[in-house]
This record gives structure tokens, sequence and C-alpha cells, in this order.
């Protein structure tokens, strides 16, 4: 009989290596599914060809550089934020003793880091190299996501990694930071650069950036799916914290859209709302589904990635629609 991948004893009382135990690992678990899927799709920052950025960023108007500036600085400063405040996620996993998971987010942490790097290197491309804190800073909502809520919840699994502030960490992290508003950041990017046909560099990079994200989604997915499925009382804790935090995530995204009198590159900015507040909810029903199963089918219920793929290909679908616009 194999033994499970999460069967281990942490830190200062090991006694052993799940390497070494019989059966090994479980290769069809959920985590190392996605951790095997991000080795092969392994991709380098330096790359990427930035070469065209340059002569696409002088040919945009100063309104369009600025909104294009508080795109990027959202996103440079969020990558940074979620590769240091996810260290205690990983923790929590081993304290579960889920290696499987402690694997996967050794990942993760790794994309989020390469994830600052390529924004980093594409911003130095186009000149972008003054203090630009002032494009995040000033965005109440942004304050309090990324300064207050994000480093705050998955600060409280250091002293208390209950499945209860796993959650609360999870929809924060998972599906409001990054399955709302930094996905709908990608789609916003990839938008505006399909349809003006710009920058082909950061167009390669969103495509990257958005196909590791999406694992991270659904490990998130998985992640509240098995509590859910283990307790049922801790479904409400999922919406109350997504209550408790979407309104702060459109509020970032209207709070910007309010600094043009009108959209830059010509785009409804209901848009965004509704593609965010859309891809929030969807989840949301994905972590319901798992209410009453079995907790030994959801390790292996793939479902979760089956609703990215969906996501990417119905983005696909409208960037195409785009181009031949």
């Amino acid at each position: 009989m194999s033994t499970s991948t999460t069967d281990h004893t942490y830190a200062a009382g090991r006694e052993g290596f799940n390497s070494l135990r019989e059966g090994g690992f479980n290769w069809d678990s959920f985590p190392l599914r996605l951790f095997t899927k991000g080795n092969a799709k392994f991709w380098n920052p330096s790359d990427l060809d930035f070469s065209r950025e340059a002569e696409d960023w002088d040919g945009l108007n100063s309104e369009q550089q600025r909104s294009t500036t508080y795109l990027v600085s959202q996103f440079i400063a969020g990558e940074e934020a979620v590769t240091q405040d996810i260290r205690p996620f990983l923790d929590a996993m081993g304290a579960e003793g889920r290696f499987g998971d402690e694997m996967y987010l050794t990942q993760f942490c790794f994309e989020e880091a390469k994830h600052t790097q390529v924004f980093r290197l594409w911003m130095d491309e186009v000149g972008l190299t003054g203090d630009l804190h002032p494009f995040v800073a000033e965005n109440p909502y942004y304050r309090q996501l990324f300064y207050e809520e994000l480093p705050g919840s998955l600060g409280d699994l250091t002293t208390d990694p209950s499945p209860v502030n796993q959650i609360k960490a999870s929809v924060t992290y998972n599906h409001v930071i990054e399955g709302s508003l930094a996905l709908t950041g990608y789609y916003a990017w990839q938008k505006v650069c399909t349809k003006e046909g710009i920058f082909p560099g950061m167009q390669d990079l969103v495509k990257r950036i958005g196909d590791d994200e999406r694992r991270h989604m659904a490990w998130g997915t998985f992640t509240c799916r098995r509590h859910v499925a283990a307790d049922d009382r801790l479904w409400d804790v999922v919406q109350e914290r997504m209550v408790e935090l979407m309104p702060l995530a459109l509020g970032m995204i209207e709070w910007v859209n309010n600094q043009f009198p009108v959209n830059p590159f010509g785009i409804d900015d209901k848009e965004y709302l509704i593609y965010a507040a859309d891809r929030a909810q969807r989840r949301l029903s994905a972590i319901e589904s798992a209410r009453g199963r079995p907790i030994e089918e959801i390790d292996t219920d793939y479902s979760p990635e089956t609703l990215e793929d969906k996501f990417g290909q119905e983005d696909a679908e409208v960037m195409r629609a785009a181009a031949a616009e």
C-alpha cells in the first residue's frame, strides 16, 4: 500500500523523508500535478524579446503612457508583495504535513519572483526608472489590500495555520489579489496591446505569466475545496472573506479608471469590472461544489485546473476577436 505524501513529521521532529517512503509520491495528487506541469512550462524572463517596446512606448500619447504606468506599477509591486508574503503558507503546509503542497509552493514562490523580474526588465527597457510609488500608494484600495490585508492574512498563518486562517489567506491571495485583480490586469494588458498592435514583448510576457497564475488560482481553489469538503462550516468563511474583500478589489480598479476623463485606449472601463466580478463568482462556485464531497476525492479532482483552462480559452477568443477588428 502506498504511503500518503501528506504523512510526515514536521521540522525539529523529523523522523524520516517523504521521498524515501514506501510507494514514493502520488504524482496524481493535485499539487504534484501542478508542480510537474509548471516544470514542463519553465520560461526565462531574460529570453523575452523587448526590442520593440521602447519604440512603441514613444508612440503613445502622455495619457496612454500614464495609464500604462499605473498598470505596470501595480503589477510589479503586487508581484513583489506576493513573493514575500506567500512564505507563511509554505510553512502552514509543512505544519499540516502536506509535502506535495510544499513542493508546489516553492515553485509558486519562484514564479512570483520571476514575474517581478520580468516586469522590471520591461520597465527598464521603456525607461520607467524613476520613483513610481505614487502610482500605487495614492490608491487607498491598493494600500488596504497590499499593505494591510495581504501581509496580515498570510502573517496570521505564522502563529495559527488553522483551516480557517488558510481559507482566509487563500481567498485574499489566490482569489482576490491574483484571481480577480491580477488576471483582470493581464486581460487589460492583452486587450490594449492586441487592439493597438503594440508591445509584442509585453504580449508574450502576459501570456506566460497568465499561464503561471492560472496554476496558482487552481491551487487556491483546491486548497479551499479540500477544507470545505472536510468541514462544511468553512464554506461560510470563504463567502465572508470574499464579501469583505471584493469591494476593495473593484474599488481599486475603479479608482484608477477615475484618474482619466476618458479611457486613454478607448475601452469601456466597465468591461474590466465585469471581468473581475465574473471570475471571482465562478471560482466561488467551484469551491462550493466541494460541499458534501468525500475528502479523499478532492486530492485527485482536477476541476479547478479545468476551470482555469476554460478561462484561458475564453480570453484567447476575446483577443482573437480584438485582433480582427
